[in-house]
C-alpha cells in the first residue's frame, strides 16, 4: 500500500492556509492570491522565508512562468492582468500538470465495468436531474473507450460521489464559493476514484452558474486516471469555461488520446488464446477515420474474407486479401441490413445468418434474402 503522504503529495488538490505576513501584505494585496494559487496549483513550497514571497523573487517568477505557460499566456513571470485575471477564475482543485496526461505511476482501473454511487445531493439542483447529469459526463468517457458504468445505492462503490462543504474529511477543504470547484481522486481502492463537489457553489443545468456537467465531466476524467491538459480546448484543462450550446459538447482529441492512451479502442490479434507479436496496434491502421473512436461491433466473414465493424449508425468492411478498408464505406446500417435500426451491441456469423445483438434482443438476418427471419431474446441464445 502506498504511503499515504505519498498519495496526498502527487494526487490531490494541496489547499493552502498559509497567511502571507504582514508587511508583504502591506506592499502587493495580490500577493495573497498568487502565493494560495502557486502553492496548491504549482507546488511552491509553502514555508518560504518573507522575502523569498515578494513577487520578484526568483521562487516566484519562476512558477508564475510555469503557471503562464501551462495556462496558454504570455510567458513573462510578471503579474500582468491577464496573469491575475486567469488567477481569479473558477476551476478544478487538481494541480496541474502538462498536455494530456495521466496521474504519477499512470493509475488506471483493471476493470472495465465501473460502479459510481451518488452518497449526496446539492440542494441548487432537483435529485432526478444530478442523476441524469452524473449518468451524462460518465457517457462522455463511455462513448470513447471499453468502459460500462452502473449505478449502486447502498454499498461502496468504484467511484463516490458526493456534494460537501469546506472541511469534509480528506484534509483537502474547500474554499467557498468560486476558485476550487470541485475535486477527484485517481483510480484505486478506498477514497481514491471518488469525486467531491464544492456545494458553496451554485450548482445549474445551465450556464447561469457553474454547470454541473462540465465540471462533472473533467472531475471524472480525474477518477478514470487523467490528470489535466495544457490544451485550451480540451474539456481536461483545468480552468472552467463556459459554452454557448451545451448540446453541441464534444470532447477534444486531446482528450479521447488520454483516455485511449490508458483503455484502448487499440486491437489485438489472438490466435488461440496467445496474443500476437507486436499487438496491440491502434485502429488507425485498418483505415478508419480520426472520428472514429469507438468500434461497437466486428465480424468476420470467413467465406468471403470480410470484416465488418459496426460504429454507431454505419458500418465499414475490411478485405482481408489486400488488408485494407474497401471503398465506398461507411455505409448505413438500416440500408444494407434492413431491420436492423438499433444500436449494434454485438454480431456473429453462423448457420449461413449474421446474428445482430442489440440490448435484450437478438435478430437473425438472412444476407441472401437482405430480411431479418427472425428476433428473439438475447438469452435464448445460452438456451437459458
Amino acid at each position: 500500500m502506498k504511503p499515504l503522504a505519498f498519495l496526498v503529495l502527487l494526487y490531490l488538490p494541496i489547499c493552502s492556509t498559509s497567511p502571507l505576513n504582514g508587511s508583504a501584505k502591506q506592499e502587493d494585496p495580490d500577493m495573497d492570491l498568487v502565493q494560495q494559487y502557486l502553492e496548491n496549483y504549482y507546488n511552491l513550497t509553502k514555508d518560504m522565508k518573507p522575502f523569498e514571497r515578494r513577487k520578484d523573487s526568483s521562487l516566484v517568477v519562476k512558477k508564475i512562468q510555469e503557471m503562464q505557460k501551462f495556462l496558454g499566456l504570455e510567458v513573462t513571470g510578471k503579474l500582468d492582468s491577464a496573469t491575475l485575471r486567469v488567477m481569479r477564475k473558477p476551476r478544478c482543485g487538481v494541480p496541474d500538470v502538462g498536455r494530456f496526461s495521466t496521474f504519477p505511476g499512470t493509475p488506471k482501473w483493471k476493470k472495465t465495468h465501473l460502479t459510481y454511487r451518488i452518497v449526496s445531493y446539492t440542494p441548487d439542483l432537483p435529485r432526478h436531474v444530478v442523476d441524469s447529469t452524473i449518468d451524462k459526463a460518465l457517457k462522455v468517457w463511455k462513448d470513447v473507450t471499453p468502459l460500462t458504468f452502473s449505478r449502486t445505492y447502498d454499498r461502496e462503490a468504484d467511484i463516490m460521489i458526493s456534494f460537501v462543504v469546506k472541511e469534509h474529511g480528506d484534509f483537502f477543504p474547500f474554499d467557498g464559493p468560486g476558485s476550487s470547484l470541485a475535486h477527484a481522486y485517481p483510480p484505486g481502492p478506498g477514497v481514491e476514484g471518488d469525486v467531491h463537489f464544492d456545494d458553496d457553489e451554485k450548482w445549474t443545468e445551465d450556464m447561469s452558474g457553474t454547470n454541473l456537467f462540465l465540471v462533472a465531466a473533467h472531475e471524472l476524467g480525474h477518477s478514470l486516471g487523467l490528470f489535466h491538459s495544457t490544451n485550451t480546448e480540451a474539456l481536461m484543462y483545468p480552468l472552467y469555461k463556459s459554452f454557448t450550446d451545451l448540446a453541441q459538447f464534444r470532447l477534444a482529441q486531446d482528450d479521447v488520446d488520454g483516455i485511449q492512451s490508458l483503455y484502448g479502442n487499440k486491437f489485438w490479434a489472438i490466435r488461440g488464446t496467445e496474443v500476437q507479436a507486436n499487438y496491440p496496434k491502434s485502429i488507425r491502421t485498418l483505415g478508419f477515420p480520426p472520428t472514429v473512436r469507438k468500434i461497437d461491433a466486428a465480424v468476420s466473414d470467413v467465406e468471403k474474407k470480410k470484416t465488418y465493424f459496426f460504429v454507431g449508425d454505419k458500418y465499414w468492411r475490411f478485405n482481408e486479401n489486400s488488408h485494407s478498408m474497401e471503398q465506398g464505406f461507411p455505409r448505413l446500417i438500416a440500408h444494407d441490413f434492413p431491420g436492423i435500426e438499433q444500436k449494434v451491441d454485438a454480431v456473429v456469423k453462423e448457420f449461413g445468418f449474421f446474428y445482430f445483438f442489440s440490448g435484450p434482443s437478438r435478430f437473425a438476418f438472412d444476407p441472401n434474402a437482405k430480411t431479418v427471419a427472425h428476433a428473439m431474446n438475447s438469452s435464448t441464445w445460452l438456451y437459458c
